[in-house]
């Protein structure tokens, strides 16, 4: 009698982990995901609104098998989430590939510091149904030689076919409807959102929305192909760094990489507990005052929770960083 065959149960997707930035290049395209926009006021999150008040510290649940041996303090796992010895573990494989060949001066996602208008790029090919390093790839392409398309002038000057040239070398998906995005996106900077060619600051969209962040979001999306309520997340997400009044902002599946971690779930318990902290974190290359270098602190956490969630590390982060506190 043959042996009976044991039913491995599939692995579950995190519902975090959404078609804008699947960890893996293979995974299926699907349609990007949905989320609350957590800048806007519901009875669920009115609910919600002690548990903001203060962060919560439980660590995420998990099985013994695999597990680490300990977890670090929150404040640990700030410094170390932090500092330069997490960046490759939010990176995907080929950036880490990427820096060793073609040199650390190569502006990325994951590290580098961009313009308004090279965040809105970033959120139009991040909100695509393309995977994570696919999605960084195309962005290290684009912003860096031969290219560099860092003002609308310069896209505009390269017109489609210098785009989609771009566009191809990156081998992403979606290259047509990418590039024609693109450049679409240059001419709405140039006609509607900004000041010229060279403009990248969009501060005419801030001033003439009287710098809300509701009137904001709806001047972009009505100007921006391609630029939905994933993208808007996205860009929000980073650009809070540079505009005070979208302080503190974390979307959905943010939260998610935080909760993984055993951090504070919600923006305003991690916006208390980095600043209950704040003399314990070595933020020195972080440029602006007090308060921007809080937002910058604030907005690197967010995204390498985000990329260590994609890749798939949290349980190597969480034992590095333990490691880094004995």
């Amino acid at each position: 009698m043959p042996p009976k065959k044991s039913k491995a149960s599939p692995e579950k997707v995190p519902s975090s982990v959404t078609a804008a930035n699947v960890s893996k290049e293979s995974a299926p395209a699907e349609p990007p995901y949905e989320t609350k926009d957590s800048s806007v006021p519901s009875k669920r999150k009115a609910n919600a609104k002690n548990k903001d008040d203060a962060p919560s510290l439980k660590a995420p649940r998990r099985s013994a098998r695999g597990a680490p041996k300990s977890w670090p303090d929150p404040v640990k796992l700030l410094q170390y989430l932090l500092s330069p010895a997490s960046l490759d573990a939010c990176r995907p494989k080929n950036e880490i590939e990427d820096l060793k060949t073609r040199g650390s001066h190569l502006r990325t996602y994951s590290a580098s510091a961009f313009t308004p208008f090279e965040e809105l790029i970033c959120a139009v090919i991040l909100s695509r149904p393309i995977s994570h390093a696919l999605g960084l790839r195309t962005i290290r392409t684009l912003f860096n030689e031969p290219y560099e398309f860092t003002t609308p002038k310069k896209i505009r000057s390269a017109g489609f076919e210098g785009v989609i040239k771009a566009v191809n070398e990156a081998k992403t998906q979606h290259k047509q409807k990418t590039a024609e995005e693109l450049v679409m996106l240059a001419d709405a900077l140039v006609e509607h959102l900004g000041d010229g060619e060279d403009d990248v600051s969009l501060e005419r969209v801030r001033k003439e929305c009287g710098f809300e962040w509701e009137k904001e979001r709806e001047m972009l999306k009505s100007h921006i192909k391609g630029l939905g309520k994933t993208g808007l997340d996205i860009f929000a997400r980073r650009i809070q760094a540079q505009w005070p009044n979208l302080y503190p902002f974390a979307d959905q599946r943010t939260l998610s990489g935080l909760q993984k971690l055993g951090l504070p779930e919600s923006a305003k318990g991690l916006q208390k507990f980095l600043d209950d902290h704040w003399n314990e974190f070595n933020v020195q290359d972080l440029e602006g005052d007090e308060d921007e270098k809080k937002r910058r602190a604030f907005v690197r956490v967010l995204e390498r929770a985000v990329g260590v969630n994609l890749e798939g590390n949290a349980d190597t982060v969480r034992a590095e960083a333990a490691l880094s506190s004995e």
